[in-house]
């Protein structure tokens, strides 16, 4: 429950390290691998999504039907994740997904570049 709590509290993805050191700051007696099981069987019931920024590192983000999706932008420079949300790409997904003849079933769009405080 604390996984599941922290994780509703997070606007955007956060990394199975992440969840573990706020727990164990915050007081909870949590083991790092009892966070990376959690993470399994929530994603498992698709309660949340794995999120590969192209970093190497595994990010969790609560699955939320009644929000805007979103997608990531990354700085290359300093590392952080902003979420956007853009209805005229979301319009141009479905427009590739009804010429395409496949049914999507989900996507993800990770924008790197340098971030105001890194230019």
């Amino acid at each position: 429950m604390r996984v599941i709590n922290f994780l509703d509290r997070q606007g955007c993805c956060v990394a199975a390290q992440e969840i573990h050191q706020e727990l164990r700051s915050s007081g909870e007696a949590v083991g790092l691998a009892s966070v990376y099981r959690v993470l399994d069987v929530l994603a498992d019931k698709r309660l949340v999504q794995r999120l590969d920024l192209g970093d190497g590192i595994t990010r969790f983000e609560a699955i939320r039907h009644s929000e805007e999706h979103h997608h990531h932008i990354v700085c290359d420079d300093c590392g952080k994740i902003e979420p956007f949300a853009d209805q005229r790409l979301e319009r141009a997904l479905k427009d590739v997904e009804a010429h395409s003849g496949y049914e999507v079933a989900g996507h993800d769009i990770v924008l790197r570049g340098a971030c105001a405080s890194c230019r």
